[in-house]
């Protein structure tokens, strides 16, 4: 669209003005070629935009050379491994505790179920000796 094309344009315009001024500060052209080169550098923090080589650097990397700040990393990631190396066999066991549980709970359900069975077979049986009680105590009481 033409406001995409505009949009475009401003920052090559943009891109190249930058450039214009990093080769006039190099050179140490223009009225004050130190203020220049600091503004570069502070550079641009149009919306909220900062220059990351700015940022103030932490107590543990000031002082460290590139191979030092390498094996501080690699230190680091081999400390993350050893921790998620430790969750994972946390979690491995807990989900092998779980999945005991749950084959305790259908075996406690299958007793549970049987036992059901058992006292429904036992609650027929007691109807039907009960009413072969009351049948009896009937003819007993009708030949008395």
């Amino acid at each position: 669209t033409q406001l995409e094309g505009d949009r475009r344009q401003n920052l090559v315009d943009d891109l190249l003005t930058r450039h214009k001024q990093l080769e006039a500060s190099y050179r140490n052209e223009g009225p004050e070629p130190d203020m220049t080169r600091s503004s570069l550098m502070a550079g641009g923090a149009k919306g909220g935009v900062t220059n990351p080589w700015l940022l103030e650097e932490s107590e543990e990397t000031r002082g460290l050379g590139f191979d030092e700040l390498r094996q501080q990393q690699r230190r680091i990631i081999e400390e993350q491994d050893a921790g998620l190396d430790a969750l994972s066999s946390i979690i491995s066991r807990q989900k092998q505790m779980g999945q005991e549980i749950g084959n305790e709970l259908d075996e406690q359900n299958e007793i549970i179920d049987d036992l059901t069975n058992l006292v429904e077979n036992t609650d027929d049986r007691l109807r039907n000796q009960t009413r072969h009680v009351k049948m009896v105590d009937k003819k007993s009481a009708s030949c008395g």
